[in-house]
């Protein structure tokens, strides 16, 4: 009697096992490469908000500076503006200061010259012409500078004992020499005619106003050493009074 067959093993078997490691060897790749790019995904978000981060913070920078600048530029404008206020409150101070105009009067003799000058301005009298001659008188503020063809005062007041024709041709004479920038023009002083020359003063490296005019057979010169008081200057000829 033969003895039974027995069955032989189901060759699916190792199939299946092939099968189940190889879908788990895909799924392994599928999770590795799933994690690569959420790795990427992550990086990438994280350089974006880093750019966004930095692009924040120049503009906050950029508005501080700016806003910086702005304030820097309005804080200027106010300090000048104070420094401009307190120069014109000073500037009106000295003109409250020069009030009330003190009154000058010449020798007799000599026509008696006068005219108003400030009160804060000094006199000294270097010639009265007492004994004949010239009379000379200087002005400036708190007190007269050491007299000089270049010591600046505010106001030179000469009576000359010389006709006016030549003191005029000595003054062309000064215009005509080369380089000379004195200019000259016609204005009325106290009732007359008077030359006004403008420019550097002859004899001197001052830059002023001369005003020349007759009273009787002498010549008055009336001169300031700088344009600084030329308001002042013109201020004191509308003044001017004499006998002819």
């Amino acid at each position: 009697m033969m003895p039974p067959v027995q069955p032989s093993m189901p060759t699916s078997v190792p199939t299946n096992m092939s099968m189940a490691r190889a879908e788990a060897s895909l799924k392994a790749k599928e999770n590795k490469q799933s994690s690569f790019v959420k790795t990427i995904a992550i990086v990438m978000l994280s350089l974006v908000a880093l750019t966004f981060i930095c692009l924040f913070i120049w503009i906050l920078i950029k508005y501080n500076d700016v806003s910086d600048d702005v304030n820097g530029k309005i804080t200027l404008a106010v300090a000048a503006a104070k420094v401009e206020q307190q120069a014109e409150d000073e500037r009106e101070f000295a003109e409250r200061e020069k009030n009330p105009y003190l009154n000058f009067a010449g020798p007799v003799d000599y026509g008696e010259l006068s005219f108003k000058y400030p009160r804060t301005w000094s006199l000294y009298i270097s010639s009265d012409a007492s004994a004949g001659g010239n009379y000379q008188a200087y002005f400036n503020p708190v007190q007269v500078n050491p007299i000089s063809n270049n010591t600046i005062n505010a106001l030179r007041v000469t009576v000359l004992d010389k006709a006016f024709e030549s003191v005029v041709a000595d003054y062309q004479k000064a215009m005509n020499r080369k380089g000379s920038n004195l200019t000259v023009q016609t204005i009325e002083v106290g009732g007359t005619l008077a030359n006004k020359y403008t420019g550097t003063i002859p004899n001197s490296i001052l830059n002023g106003y001369i005003v020349v005019f007759k009273i009787r057979d002498k010549t008055a010169i009336l001169q300031t050493d700088s344009v600084l008081f030329k308001e002042d200057f013109d201020k004191l000829l509308e003044t001017v009074q004499f006998n002819a």
